[in-house]
């Protein structure tokens, strides 16, 4: 509940849909975000859904209306465990496939069936049990081609691997010079999962331990040869290979906030609150920089373009010196 009633404190954009809370006083509910003034916590209620709260006598607030958008009633249905194609999803809903499926993508950035695809990975990657055709029933696959056809890329290891919490998981790494003093880069056997930045190879391999703690980290200069190179073009203000593979996982709002970064063209910049209307969640620019902040691969995806409304370089992984240095060598190449 403490993660809760901090998430209304903030007014947290990235919990609206996650859950709506009730205030006793006054007999309304509203999103996590909603502006209005903070009631006291021991007069908060939680609810799942704004429909779970209508059954207990409140009702939606006139300010940030929480009544759940027709993207939000789909992800609570395609949550709810039962395997629901477009059309079924659709009739459920009582509107078109079409119109489901563009209006979810455009809210979620995601399709419905990716969406679904994504709940069933996370519940697999979290089962408890001991087994992986358990956990692939458990999770929703019907089968198990599908887990191990795409295992690769959802997950960057094996499904057994999985199970046993990332032990055993196999990453090779090399560290280059760069004019920012060192740049470390880690890959699965699904493509690059880290870039970091630092000023030495020993900071590094300990800042790459800690985000892989269980992994099998290897130094291999000769696998990451052209991977470095491609950085080596990024420092020089060059363009780089658009299918260079990566290996990250995300949730659906980072994956839009992530690729909203990349459309930034080099030089450019964009400010928080600007990102998070591009996306469609005006008010949300806390939480966008959240998800700028957890990007693991620098650079590749380039969180040094975002900045303060003010213009102020704000704060950056790898300090705003890097940040800043970043900007200037990408608007002389420009």
């Amino acid at each position: 509940m403490m993660n809760r009633w901090n998430a209304v404190l903030r007014r947290d954009a990235a919990y609206d849909g996650a859950f709506v809370f009730a205030v006793v006083t006054t007999g309304i509910y509203c999103r996590p975000s909603c502006p209005a003034r903070r009631p006291l916590r021991g007069n908060v209620r939680y609810f799942s859904t704004a429909g779970a709260a209508e059954r207990e006598g409140f009702r939606a607030c006139r300010r940030c209306r929480p009544v759940p958008s027709l993207a939000a009633r789909a992800c609570d249905l395609l949550r709810g465990g039962e395997p629901l194609p477009l059309r079924r999803l659709a009739a459920r809903l009582g509107v078109s496939p079409h119109h489901l499926q563009r209006t979810f993508t455009r809210a979620v950035g995601v399709s419905p069936a990716a969406y679904l695809d994504m709940i069933r990975f996370e519940r697999f990657r979290n089962h408890g049990g001991a087994g992986v055709m358990p956990a692939l029933l458990d999770a929703g696959f019907a089968s198990s081609s599908r887990l191990y056809g795409r295992a690769r890329s959802r997950l960057g290891m094996t499904p057994a691997t999985v199970l046993k919490g990332g032990a055993g998981m196999a990453i090779v790494y090399d560290t280059i010079g760069c004019p920012l003093g060192k740049a470390l880069i880690a890959a699965t056997p699904a493509g690059i999962c880290a870039v970091l930045l630092g000023n030495s190879d020993a900071r590094l391999a300990r800042d790459l331990r800690a985000i892989f703690p269980r992994a099998a980290l290897r130094r291999h200069p000769a696998l990451l040869r052209r991977a470095g190179a491609q950085i080596r073009r990024m420092f020089a203000g060059k363009p780089f290979d658009a299918a260079l593979p990566l290996d990250v996982r995300a949730t659906a709002f980072q994956a839009r906030v992530w690729k909203e970064l990349k459309s930034i063209p080099a030089g450019a910049t964009r400010s928080y609150g600007e990102i998070a209307r591009r996306i469609g969640r005006p008010g949300a620019a806390r939480a966008v920089g959240r998800a700028i902040a957890s990007n693991p691969v620098a650079l590749i995806i380039p969180c040094h373009r975002a900045i303060g409304s003010s213009g102020a370089l704000t704060g950056y992984r790898w300090g705003v010196g890097r940040k800043k240095a970043l900007l200037a060598m990408e608007s002389r190449s420009v």
